[in-house]
């Protein structure tokens, strides 16, 4: 549905454009966090939809490197962005969101795509093995790396070849190839990392419950939104349902934005 959007529209440094509030009812800016092996192109569809239903959309870059450096990244792109805000997290990109909400009471509602709510103490790893159901690590490839400290460790990507079934099987598959060969790896210890904080706990969360995803098992997914008393919505989707779903996934976000105001 679209709608003019609330108020005049300033830019921020970073290139976004936001509503400068006027009043109480300004709408909320939406910042969008991708996942691994995906990038900040993953969200077109659904920054077309908000944008064309006037709000402001920020789709942050997510080095993957491990929640809590990640969310400091996300946590300074937060920092220059004014009014109330929007978190929206696709796959490990939760974990993220989840750290980086925690100490902004700007963040009002937080919106989960297909993606881990992690308790503190809790991991991506350990999460995604609590249920049966992921084919996710017959389709990694593990590259070594060097990390910025010198120290060495190992990058994940999914095998080109394999993408399209693991990842993105409700995707066209030209679409699907054009993702594949621009994924972003995640590092493994990444996975590993345990986050210490779950804004969740003292914020109202939306779920997308993706049921044939094979990253992330569905009963993962439904245990994790149970646990957080998210409003939920189950769709029978892949793991990249805000490429194959953008309108859905889009409309979900709105509800979050507008229970907001």
């Amino acid at each position: 549905m679209a709608s003019a959007a609330v108020g005049t529209l300033a830019v921020t440094a970073n290139g976004a454009s936001r509503p400068v509030a006027e009043g109480r009812h300004a709408r909320p800016t939406i910042v969008l966090e991708h996942g691994a092996f995906a990038d900040g192109s993953s969200w077109n569809g659904v920054i077309q939809t908000l944008q064309a239903d006037g709000y402001s959309v920020v789709a942050a870059a997510n080095a993957l490197r491990g929640p809590h450096s990640d969310a400091a990244a996300l946590r300074s792109v937060l920092d220059d962005i004014k009014g109330p805000k929007v978190l929206v997290g696709h796959s490990y990109g939760g974990s993220v969101i989840s750290e980086a909400a925690a100490d902004d009471p700007q963040v009002k509602a937080l919106v989960y795509v297909a993606a881990f709510l992690p308790a503190p103490g809790e991991n991506a790893l350990g999460l995604t093995n609590k249920y049966l159901g992921s084919t996710l690590p017959d389709a990694l490839d593990p590259v070594p790396c060097t990390n910025a400290d010198g120290t060495t460790g190992t990058d994940l990507y999914i095998k080109q070849d394999k993408f399209r079934h693991q990842f993105a099987a409700d995707v066209p598959a030209n679409q699907a190839a054009l993702m594949a060969a621009a994924q972003r790896p995640i590092s493994q210890a990444a996975l590993e990392e345990k986050v210490t904080v779950a804004a969740w706990k003292d914020r109202p969360a939306w779920d997308i419950v993706t049921t044939q995803d094979l990253n992330i098992p569905v009963a993962v997914q439904r245990f994790m939104a149970r646990r957080a008393h998210a409003h939920t919505l189950e769709v029978a989707a892949s793991h990249s349902v805000a490429v194959s779903h953008p309108r859905l996934v889009a409309d979900v976000i709105e509800k979050a934005a507008r229970a907001t105001r």
